[in-house]
């Protein structure tokens, strides 16, 4: 019997790559139609806002707590959250949460170090890139990571809330955020982490100067494993 996961959401459209690449990666494991049970909860995006804009770390975990409450009253065995940047909080949840969790960044380090990179592009929020999520986790495997400059990840947060968290994919982003990807590799990177969970909705992989690391979907496969790994404890 497979494992109950739970999805903390923040932004909608990247819970729903999360939630529909488990649903369609499952079947050819589990049989026709068939995936673990999934409950998701998510407050609004705005009220994740005001607490990321002004440093609150804390109160983001408050927010993710109450979901994780949530789908654990819901019955779900562990909890994922498809949103890097609120991982910052993570520590604050990971202490007091109802269920375990998988970490988005430890996904992808695993991935990287399986792949053998070295050194990693990281694109997300403006509170990503300049934040610990990812130096702490890559640091861990022995992977290396760098940012865009200043004014490069002040467009990149742009584009993200105002047109990817709203479904908003066009060619000129694209174009900038493969630009963006070719000069970190001329600084001796050797793939990409899709860090918001919306860039993958965006990032054609075939066409990127860079190999890419789609954060969403390998949490997603991370938990369709650990759902699938035993029986419920």
């Amino acid at each position: 019997m497979a494992k109950h996961i739970g999805i903390v959401a923040c932004s909608a459209e990247g819970a729903a790559l999360c939630y529909r690449t488990i649903c369609m990666e499952a079947p050819p494991v589990m049989g026709e139609h068939r995936h673990p049970e999934i409950t998701m909860h998510t407050h609004p995006l705005s009220d994740y806002m005001v607490h990321i804009r002004s440093g609150a770390w804390g109160k983001v975990a408050e927010l993710m707590l109450s979901s994780a409450d949530k789908v654990h009253r819901a019955g779900a065995d562990f909890a994922v959250c498809p949103d890097n940047t609120i991982h910052q909080a993570f520590d604050f949840v990971e202490k007091r949460s109802p269920v375990p969790w998988l970490h988005i960044a430890h996904s992808v380090a695993e991935e990287a170090l399986r792949r053998g990179f070295k050194k990693l592009a990281v694109l997300g929020t403006k509170y990503l890139m300049t934040g610990p999520v990812y130096p702490d986790a890559l640091g861990k495997y022995g992977i290396g990571c760098e940012i865009p400059d200043g004014q490069t990840r002040e467009h990149i947060d742009e584009i993200i809330f105002t047109e990817l968290v709203n479904a908003v994919f066009t060619e000129t982003s694209r174009s900038y955020f493969n630009g963006v990807m070719a000069e970190l590799k001329k600084r001796g990177c050797d793939a990409a982490v899709l860090g918001c969970t919306e860039i993958p909705l965006l990032v054609n992989p075939d066409d990127s100067p860079l190999p890419t690391l789609d954060s969403t979907r390998l949490l997603a496969r991370v938990a369709l494993k650990k759902a699938l790994a035993g029986e419920k404890t």
